[in-house]
């Protein structure tokens, strides 16, 4: 749009049609009001005089003719005959020349009339045509606006992409108690316990740093020691770069004489090669930190003090390598996830060689599977097997993606109550009708009602709650309808009826949570769980193909779920570098989800 927030020829030329719009109009006024006709009628009289005097003078010539013959009558001759005869002849010929005047009398008024006509129906269409214009300029000054005023309270913008010159808004669902930031009075201090005696790895005698001390009272440098001490501990690290030695024996065997050598470990592949800890160092650091392949190389230098020094192709084919290890732990993964009663899912765009792809989470609390693909749509649901396997006993929370109500799919949807209100707020502001942001209120606070039962260990409302709860509801939407029929050719109106049918049609899937406490009100989990990947993109920008996109996935799948299982992620990559990753029934062997 440039600096301004029009552009300068539009309004230009918007002017210059408001102008003729504005002659046109006058034009047809005065035909609609008859002061054109009453003109054109005035001049077109003007001529008709005229046809009219000539008419008159030939009446005239024909009663003197009438006249003379009658004078002559008594005198009849053979020449008054034939002088009669040419009078009458005369008479014929006036009477031909009065009608065909009569007739291009008439002629001429059809023409005008047929020309009144098609001018005033070109001005109306040229007017119309303006009227739909200016409708289109009006819609298209609504459209920029909308989008001038788009945050994170009307759509699913992030919040570091609030336009300029508007506050940002930080989600906070937190209720304000009034006090201040920070410490609270009375409040006990926390501080780092001291590690146990037989923890302590070093041991810093400070006996020596006394040189130039003198005392602070006497500036004397004479001094003994007291015998007392005291002491004060520290918790650090440091990078030990180990470089291990493995032997592989030889043996033969008594019976047939074969030779043969112990086994090498899973991980073990080169003569001289990474180890496992430096392994799972740089799989979190390129998958987790999202640092990029030359800083990681950077980093690994740094902190070895340039001892180790891996470059930028082992770190892309360490990534394939630990990729191709989880497929199975995936899908395994899945087989399980299918058993939960809930399952959360979304999806985002990300970009693979500057095309437009998708990365896709199904899970819970305890469990998180990624896939990606190279489109959005039904193709890749149906590769990733996920929501075909689940059943009428699974409800799956989403944000109204409307795939999901597929006829082959068999579970139950549940909705996104949060991106319920994001619309609600979106409409409020483009239309300005009230009832979506009557709606958005009172959802809000239903949700609130909700948190207060939940810590009261109430199980869902009861009946009246319910009922009065649709009750509103069917009120506001009455109330959106109304407001629609009166306003609904300006902008936003389409897509309020696309909203207020949506919610009547959807009704049960946003509210289901009013009947039963256990199931969520929003899919922020899966926001949440689809926020690594945005950061990624963030710092990498793209992925290089859809294979390495998915090599990203597996390895978020591995370690976020290992993670939400209070297992150490290093630890878990340091397994799978071995060549023995953590499995899924290892993982929830020990921690069985709720």
């Amino acid at each position: 749009m440039g600096s301004n927030w029009w552009d300068e020829s539009l309004f230009e030329q918007n002017m210059a049609m408001k102008c003729e719009l504005k002659a046109l109009r006058q034009t047809v006024d005065e035909f609609r009001s008859g002061k054109r006709y009453l003109k054109m009628q005035a001049d077109n009289r003007r001529v008709m005089q005229g046809y009219i005097k000539e008419i008159n003078r030939l009446r005239n010539e024909l009663a003197d003719a009438h006249s003379h013959a009658v004078t002559i009558r008594d005198i009849w001759t053979e020449e008054c005959e034939r002088v009669w005869n040419e009078h009458l002849s005369e008479i014929s010929k006036k009477n031909e020349t009065i009608r065909q005047l009569e007739d291009r009398i008439w002629e001429n008024q059809r023409i005008f009339d047929d020309k009144i006509a098609a001018l005033t129906l070109d001005y109306e269409d040229r007017l119309y045509e303006k009227e739909c214009i200016i409708d289109e300029l009006k819609n298209r000054l609504a459209h920029d606006e909308a989008l001038l005023g788009r945050d994170s309270t009307n759509t699913n913008l992030p919040t570091s992409q609030t336009p300029p010159g508007k506050n940002k808004r930080i989600p906070n669902g937190r209720t304000k108690t009034g006090k201040p930031k920070g410490g609270q009075i009375g409040h006990e201090k926390h501080s780092l316990d001291a590690p146990d005696e037989s923890e302590i790895t070093e041991v810093i005698d400070h006996f020596d740093d006394v040189d130039g001390f003198c005392c602070p009272d006497c500036n004397s440098g004479n001094y003994v020691l007291t015998g007392e001490t005291e002491t004060k501990y520290e918790y650090d690290i440091r990078i030990v770069v180990e470089k291990k030695k493995h032997l592989f024996y030889f043996y033969r065997c008594l019976e047939c004489g074969t030779e043969f050598r112990s086994k090498y470990p899973p991980g073990l592949r080169g003569d001289v090669q990474y180890g496992s800890g430096l392994q799972a160092l740089v799989l979190s650091l390129t998958n987790t930190v999202n640092a990029a392949m030359n800083k990681t190389a950077m980093f690994l230098a740094g902190i070895t003090g340039s001892e180790l020094t891996p470059c930028e192709g082992y770190v892309a084919k360490l990534q394939k390598r630990a990729a191709k290890g989880l497929v199975q732990f995936r899908e395994d993964l899945k087989m399980f996830l299918i058993t939960r009663p809930i399952v959360y899912w979304d999806d985002k765009v990300i970009m693979i060689m500057t095309k437009r792809g998708c990365y896709r989470f199904y899970g819970d609390e305890f469990i998180a599977i990624y896939y990606a693909h190279g489109t959005k749509g039904m193709k890749g649901i149906d590769e990733d097997n996920v929501l075909a396997l689940l059943t009428l006993d699974t409800k799956v929370m989403h944000d109204h993606n409307t795939v999901n109500y597929n006829k082959k799919f068999s579970f139950e949807n549940i909705e996104c109550n949060q991106h319920l209100e994001r619309d609600c707020q979106k409409n409020a502001d483009d239309t300005q009708h009230k009832w979506s942001a009557k709606l958005k209120k009172f959802i809000g606070s239903a949700i609130a009602d909700r948190e207060k039962a939940v810590r009261h260990g109430e199980r869902s409302f009861d009946s009246s709650y319910v009922e009065s709860f649709h009750g509103k509801l069917d009120e506001y939407l009455s109330e959106g309808w109304k407001e629609n029929e009166k306003d609904e050719h300006s902008y936003g109106a389409k897509d309020e009826r696309a909203l207020l049918r949506r919610i009547e049609k959807h009704r049960r899937n946003y509210f289901v949570w009013l009947e039963d406490f256990r199931l969520p009100t929003t899919n922020n989990l899966s926001e949440r769980s689809l926020r690594p990947v945005k950061s990624h993109m963030k710092i990498s920008g793209q992925f290089e193909s859809v294979e390495t996109a998915d090599w990203h996935a597996l390895i978020q799948t591995y370690t976020e779920t290992c993670r939400r299982n209070g297992i150490n992620e290093i630890h878990a990559l340091q397994r799978l570098c071995e060549g023995n990753p953590y499995t899924v029934q290892e993982i929830f062997s020990k921690s069985p989800p709720c």
